[in-house]
């Protein structure tokens, strides 16, 4: 019985061009329709077809959130774009309602009592807290599963890992050392008997079967299997020495069973990663931007709400901010006492200052050792570790503030981050199989990691593409004369540890907000018409906005919207220009002076001679009745001022 089953894939597509296969692993949940139309229909999918279907949910997460009602064509759309798993992708254009029902009461289940409260034919929580528990039971739940079951059991799970190992060595051929045709003949079954001796032998000596891989502390049992199979003494030893090349060493050792181990582990397939995970801080609460600005308070840091909603608002919108301005303005302690507040661990975040010598990616992602091939040098930055670790804390928001950014050639060390930040691909860290030290071959920039980066602008700094400005969200920084009589009437010392982990509980909040990526507006009109306005004239200069730069200020400002509702239409408007819209413009006076002429008077009602009476008038009040846009208006005063002066003007200035 056990052999037939193990032998099943000689009848796949025996005389038939219809595909018949045994799956690893079992179990099926049946579901049914309603029957309003006659009899009931029932329905059999396999628990791994449901278990993609929340992956690919999970991966697509901000396509599906704000679907959560049940829409039958939107559903149907969703599940047909998006559902990489054949029987599901069938279903769902066929059965939309019933897989609906099914995925939400699957989710239900695995959160139980929390989401017992739902409709499931007409609501599913997406939450990614909650698909990430359902993605995890699930899992385990087919785990339980074998097509072996019935016949093997004590051994079920040597055989299984042994079975798996055997044919992802007869794949590799030995890492090309064409060690199965040579050694075994090309004989799977010969292959299979010879590692059943070897491990015989190991568990003689060591006390522990070499297939009997653990669910939990798998690292540490790859360590404790390294150290054994090493030795220079023992049966084991002389075994292998009398073998062949050292034969069972060779097939158990890094180049073979231990990378296939790693790569288990790596790719999170039927063996699970053992990690230590952060415990979450408990009683979880809303986001509320008021508590930020209090704690910044009492910990002696002063920022205007207007500096520190908009600073929030863009994290939520995209997880790249830039931060410019005035040396010594605060942008650095912004971002360290944001991450600190709202960081539980320090783990959680760096601070890295950036080297005018970075003309790679090495000092953030490390690189394959070229003398050690089975290793790869982590940055002593620990970027790397961070992204790892935010990969593995997807509940938890983590963050890279990269200060001075601009102090070497972004576009140098920082492609691969831009490129994966619209792609959504992964990062190639090395070939697949070759490194033996835990770091995985591919890495996914997480939507948890947040990346901040300030900048100072003198002699010794690059500026910035337009392929980086388009990406992020542009904060200047600079001190008004009140500001500056302010703080010299109360200068005190800043106490930055009383900031640390007091916004911890509402950090699932900040990322549920991160993760919605609505533009829902009431005054839609009149965004979109200042919008238009200004794109026309920006395109004069060869400045103008894409599709993505549109669709983000539109989230911009509905994230504004959210974190203060106090805020005027032309207020949001003001801060989208200010971040999306100019940072991108730079020229010669000839260039781009009359073009800031125009935006100007955008900027303000009335038909005022906009370069007479506001740009050379040292008196103008940028905060009267007739300003439309006071923060845009007075940057554009000054570009066009700096042209004058200079000869040339861009939005980053000293």
């Amino acid at each position: 019985m056990a052999s037939s089953l193990l032998d099943f894939s000689k009848y796949e597509n025996i005389n038939s061009k219809f595909e018949a296969r045994l799956e690893p692993r079992g179990g099926n949940i049946t579901f049914s329709n309603s029957g309003k139309g006659g009899d009931k229909k029932y329905f059999n999918l396999s628990l791994d077809t449901f278990l993609n279907c929340l992956r690919d949910i999970r991966s697509n997460i901000i396509e599906f959130q704000g679907h959560e009602a049940y829409v039958e064509k939107e559903w149907r759309d969703l599940g047909s774009t998006f559902y990489t798993d054949k029987p599901a992708n069938a279903q769902s254009t066929v059965q939309t309602k019933p897989m609906f029902a099914t995925l939400s009461k699957i989710i239900m289940w695995a959160n139980s009592p929390k989401l017992d409260h739902l409709d499931p034919e007409s609501q599913i929580n997406l939450d990614p807290i909650y698909i990430d528990q359902a993605i995890e039971k699930i899992n385990v739940l087919a785990e339980r599963f074998s097509p072996n079951v019935s016949s093997i059991e004590e051994n079920n799970e040597i055989i299984n890992i042994k079975e798996e190992f055997a044919d992802w060595f007869i794949k590799q051929e030995g890492s090309k050392q064409n060690y199965f045709s040579k050694f075994f003949g090309s004989d799977r079954g010969k292959l299979i008997e010879e590692l059943s001796a070897y491990e015989k032998i190991y568990e003689k000596e060591f006390g522990s079967k070499v297939f009997s891989f653990p669910q939990v502390e798998s690292l540490k049992f790859i360590d404790v299997l390294k150290e054994n199979l090493y030795k220079e003494k023992g049966d084991f030893f002389e075994f292998s020495k009398a073998k062949s090349n050292h034969m069972p060493r060779a097939i158990f050792g890094k180049n073979n069973y231990l990378t296939f181990l790693k790569n288990k582990i790596e790719n999170n397939g039927d063996i699970n990663k053992e990690r230590t995970r952060i415990s979450i801080v408990g009683n979880q609460v809303k986001f509320e931007i008021t508590s930020f600005r209090n704690t910044c308070k009492n910990a002696g840091l002063v920022y205007t709400d207007n500096l520190t909603t908009r600073f929030v608002s863009s994290l939520l919108t995209k997880p790249f901010v830039i931060l410019t301005g005035l040396s010594g303005s605060g942008k650095t302690k912004l971002a360290q006492a944001f991450v600190q507040w709202i960081c539980q661990e320090e783990s959680q975040y760096f601070v890295i200052p950036v080297g005018a010598d970075w003309t790679n990616r090495e000092p953030l992602l490390g690189y394959p050792n070229a003398l050690k091939p089975e290793e790869y040098v982590k940055p002593d930055s620990g970027v790397l570790d961070l992204i790892i670790q935010a990969n593995n804390e997807p509940e938890l928001p983590h963050f890279l503030i990269l200060d001075e950014m601009n102090l070497s050639h972004v576009e140098r060390y920082f492609a691969d981050f831009l490129s994966v930040m619209e792609s959504k691909e992964q990062i190639p860290l090395y070939s697949e199989g070759t490194v033996d030290n835990g770091v995985p071959a591919k890495l996914k920039i997480p939507s948890n990691l947040f990346i901040i980066g300030t900048v100072n602008i003198d002699e010794t700094t690059n500026m910035f593409s337009p392929k980086v400005l388009d990406r992020a969200n542009t904060i200047e920084f600079r001190v008004t004369q009140d500001e500056m009589k302010n703080f010299l009437g109360n200068i005190k010392d800043i106490n930055m540890d009383a900031l640390t982990g007091k916004g911890a509980g509402m950090a699932k909040s900040f990322l549920d907000m991160a993760a919605n990526k609505s533009f829902d507006t009431t005054d839609i009109d009149a965004i979109n018409d200042a919008l238009v306005k200004f794109f026309g004239e920006l395109k004069k200069t060869g400045a103008e906005f894409g599709y993505r730069s549109a669709t983000e200020i539109l989230r911009l400002i509905h994230q504004l919207t959210i974190l203060d509702d106090k805020l005027t239409t032309n207020q949001k408007i003001d801060i989208a220009i200010m971040q999306k819209l100019l940072p991108k413009l730079h020229g010669s006076r000839r260039k781009i002076s009359p073009v800031l002429e125009t935006l100007g008077s955008f900027c303000i009602s009335g038909d005022p001679k906009i370069i007479t009476e506001v740009f050379e008038n040292s008196d103008f009040d940028f905060e009267g009745a007739e300003v439309l846009y006071p923060l845009s208006l007075e940057k554009i005063a000054r570009m066009y001022n700096g042209a004058v002066d200079n000869g040339f003007a861009s939005f980053a200035e000293a």
